[in-house]
């Protein structure tokens, strides 16, 4: 079956570009230039996946994504900027968007987001259960041997032992558990975490300090610690199943 998806940004050759690398790969596409329009497309027709330029002119991409929640929460999005800020950053994450691409955004990296947001959305609608509470997100996971995270708490939990951490690990590890098993490179993990943009090389220094004192507090908790990789030369990811 087709999905729908929605490109939405004020550049033409960018929205031709996403336009066409997602047709050939067999989806219905419907481009807009302008928050506005996508606005009235999602009131009327079924979207399955919006990719949205972060920066536009009129209503901006965090704006539209405030908008498609309360018409279509179903709908998966991928923010796509070339700018990183810490407000669009935290308004991103709080939002619960998919995925957060800075452009440019090469073919393969696009089509990957998109086939794990449309998989998402699919798992969504055929499991009803989330943690909880009634979002779709999930804010409690327990592990086999009982360690519960509570990420809206920011507190880990098993038997006796509790830590409670702060609201940038509590960032970091949000990012990783909501995303598993995708690759989150150091720069992408400090412009989500830390709210500003950073050079490749600048990026590991940057959020170094963070992954240490984290896992220094995931120590207590080995069935969790062992999850959060680190994939050398590259970043981190947060790893299922073990």
């Amino acid at each position: 079956m087709k999905s729908n998806i929605l490109v939405v940004d004020d550049e033409p050759v960018a929205r031709q570009s996403l336009t066409d690398i997602l047709k050939l790969e067999g989806h219905v596409v419907t481009s807009v230039p302008n928050g506005q329009a996508a606005v009235e497309h999602v009131r009327t027709h079924a979207v399955d996946l919006m990719i949205v330029d972060l920066k536009m002119p009129g209503m901006d991409g965090l704006e539209v994504i405030q908008v498609v929640n309360q018409v279509s929460p179903d709908t998966e999005v991928i923010l796509l900027t070339a700018h990183g800020s810490i407000e669009s950053a935290m308004q991103a994450l709080r939002l619960r968007i998919h995925d957060y691409l800075l452009k440019p955004a090469s073919p393969v990296q696009i089509i990957a987001s998109v086939k794990k947001g449309l998989s998402r959305r699919s798992g969504k609608s055929r499991n009803t259960f989330t943690a909880s509470n009634s979002e779709n997100t999930q804010e409690v996971y327990v592990l086999k041997d009982g360690t519960t995270v509570d990420l809206s708490r920011r507190q880990i939990k098993h038997k006796a032992k509790v830590e409670h951490l702060t609201p940038a690990e509590g960032r970091l590890l949000r990012i990783l558990m909501e995303n598993e098993g995708k690759v989150f490179s150091h720069r992408e993990l400090v412009l989500l975490v830390q709210g500003y943009d950073t050079t490749q090389r600048e990026a590991p220094e940057i959020l170094r300090p963070l992954v240490s004192r984290l896992r220094h507090k995931l120590e207590n908790f080995p069935s969790l610690s062992e999850r959060v990789v680190s994939v050398r030369g590259t970043g981190y990811l947060y790893e299922g199943n073990k």
